[in-house]
């Protein structure tokens, strides 16, 4: 079996994300890159599925030069290979256009399965899983949170608001997966020594035979009009209660429409 899973370096979860005024886009230096949380399941499948049938496991990513470092750290999970597509046109490309990228990369390469976290941490759109999967015209089971393969045949179980359903498809099938799936392993010390070794072919827009003007922030269907700081927050109302503290918690309550 052959896998392709597609990560995301994201800004660190926990750091304070703020836009750039240049470019009205996420400031992506202002933070520590991390491979995006919900993509360590994707792979963590990927290794388990290989680990029980066999097969090799290749990582796929779009991004800068230092997303480089996240595409080691999913490949010293115990991945095989990895992709990456790195381009200074990228810059501020929108879903449509990444999908493209994706799909590009992706095809010919006799994948059976691709797949995905069921986000990024950093834009939460849950989008380009199911974009890929109509530009590859191959089947989509999105936000599985149980997956297995007999032959061709996936079965999976897709998270619903009243619980969830079971689908199936042939391979080769998108998938994407929830944080229910599994438990993400840590990478051993000897992954991380073999993953500095392990084979990663680079691609630029070029390479791939799409065009510039296709991709980047130019071709972004949606734009950043205008944005502004958080404001600080602002102290607090303190009502000390010499009898009539009911009334003047009542009186703050209406004013600020909350009753």
């Amino acid at each position: 079996m052959k896998i392709a899973v597609c990560v995301k370096q994201v800004p660190d979860t926990w750091a304070e994300k703020k836009l750039r005024v240049d470019t009205s886009t996420l400031d992506r230096e202002s933070a520590d890159g991390v491979l995006n949380e919900l993509d360590e399941y994707a792979v963590e499948q990927a290794l388990q599925l290989v680990e029980a049938q066999g097969g090799e496991v290749v990582i796929v990513t779009m991004g800068p030069e230092r997303a480089s470092e996240t595409l080691r750290k999913a490949i010293s999970m115990g991945a095989d290979a990895g992709i990456h597509i790195v381009d200074e046109n990228l810059a501020g490309s929108d879903a449509v256009a990444t999908s493209a990228v994706l799909a590009k990369v992706l095809t010919g390469r006799d994948f059976d399965l691709i797949l995905f976290g069921s986000e990024s941490t950093d834009a939460r759109m849950s989008v380009i899983p199911a974009m890929v999967a109509e530009r590859l015209d191959l089947a989509q089971v999105t936000f599985a949170q149980k997956m297995e393969v007999a032959g061709t045949t996936l079965t999976a179980e897709r998270v619903t608001d009243y619980g969830f359903d079971t689908l199936t498809a042939s391979l080769p099938a998108v998938v994407s997966v929830v944080e229910k799936i599994n438990e993400p392993r840590y990478p051993s010390f000897k992954g991380i020594m073999a993953a500095k070794k392990k084979p990663v072919e680079i691609f630029s827009v070029t390479d791939l035979g799409l065009e510039n003007a296709l991709v980047g922030a130019g071709a972004a269907w949606s734009v950043v009009a205008d944005f502004a700081d958080r404001p600080p927050k602002a102290a607090g109302v303190v009502v000390t209660d010499d009898g009539a503290g009911g009334t003047a918690i009542a009186d703050y309550l209406t004013t600020a429409k909350f009753i």
